[in-house]
């Protein structure tokens, strides 16, 4: 065991550092905080799936908030319309936006890297306008709104017993939920990326006629690739319209899909760890920026609307729009959409 230990790759004691920082990271700072980690996470899940697209299968996507979309509204009227329990709608949103993506790429194979990119630009264009089609469905404009979600009474006894002092709160639980989701399909990603699909993804990015010459299934992988992402951001979607309790047209614009792009080139292309640093630069850095200029008394007009705009829009809200008191009953959570002022 000692030796064992002595010989770790130091990737792994940097794993065990991350671990054991996120998972005792409820206990030190609000249960306000902890949601706001919970979208980091959730933020981070939805840029791992890109990052499986763009940085190691070589295709474009400027949608993935539609993508996102789906299976946030998948989950809210599966829980507002048909009660079905939310641990539940979480692999159902997955697996039906992964189907989506799936069909959405035997087209895109077609198309050339530039216009791949302009296609899917144009599904996140129009998916507010169709979601608010279906107005018995989703409620149009409106949106769906979804109360907190508490968590397990063993949880929340085991969060107690170890910590000492209260029950675990929702936005606690929030925190914990996403926090297994993204080990999860972190783990399943690096898994991916190992083995032959992962090999075979990035032979394609290098060249996709040297791939094919190879044996490779270049459309199939392609394909794949396309359904896996937007999997990821169905999961991510689904665990978002739970921690903000609400969804409408208006949560998923355009611009969140490019946020999620510059999350993942930020994070690194390629790269397993990187789509958590993206999902930090997207959403945790945009909230610190903006109260710490908020706070300074030197700031001019332009810097302190800067701040809202466009990466740092969420952070007024996630001050303002509830309170700090770790109650768990803080409802409605309506005003917390990405992209929007």
């Amino acid at each position: 065991m000692r030796r064992f230990l002595a010989q770790a790759p130091p990737r792994y004691w940097l794993l065990l550092v991350a671990l054991v920082f996120f998972v005792g990271l409820p206990t030190q700072v609000t249960s306000f905080q902890s949601l706001e980690w919970a979208e980091v996470l959730i933020f981070g899940i939805v840029i791992m799936g890109l990052n499986l697209l763009v940085g190691y299968s070589g295709q474009i996507s400027l949608g993935h908030g539609a993508f996102m979309a789906v299976g946030a509204y998948t989950t809210a009227i599966l829980v507002h319309r048909y009660h079905v329990d939310y641990l539940v709608t979480i692999p159902i949103a997955g697996l039906l936006t992964g189907l989506v993506g799936f069909f959405l790429g035997i087209p895109a194979l077609r198309l050339s890297p530039l216009y791949l990119a302009l296609a899917t630009f144009a599904l996140a264009v129009i998916t507010p306008s169709l979601i608010k089609r279906p107005e018995n469905l989703t409620q149009g404009t409106q949106g769906i709104l979804l109360a907190p979600q508490q968590p397990p009474d063993w949880a929340s006894s085991l969060f107690a017993g170890v910590t000492g002092g209260p029950a675990m709160t929702s936005d606690q639980w929030l925190y914990y939920l996403s926090f297994i989701a993204a080990a999860i399909l972190f783990w399943v990603a690096w898994n991916i990326v190992r083995r032959r699909p992962g090999r075979a993804l990035m032979a394609i990015r290098d060249g996709e006629v040297a791939a094919a010459a190879s044996g490779v299934n270049v459309a199939g992988y392609k394909t794949l690739a396309f359904g896996l992402s937007a999997f990821y951001a169905g999961v991510a979607g689904a665990l978002y319209a739970l921690a903000t309790g609400f969804v409408s047209p208006d949560t998923f614009p355009v611009s969140l899909s490019f946020q999620l792009l510059v999350g993942a080139v930020i994070g690194g292309l390629g790269s397993i760890a990187g789509p958590l640093f993206g999902g930090i630069f997207t959403f945790w850095l945009p909230i610190i920026s903006s109260q710490f200029v908020q706070t300074q008394d030197w700031r001019s007009p332009g810097l302190s609307s800067a701040a809202y705009s466009p990466f740092g829009c969420r952070s007024s809200r996630a001050s303002s729009s509830r309170p700090r008191t770790g109650s768990p009953t803080r409802w409605p959570r309506s005003s917390r959409t990405p992209g929007r002022p």
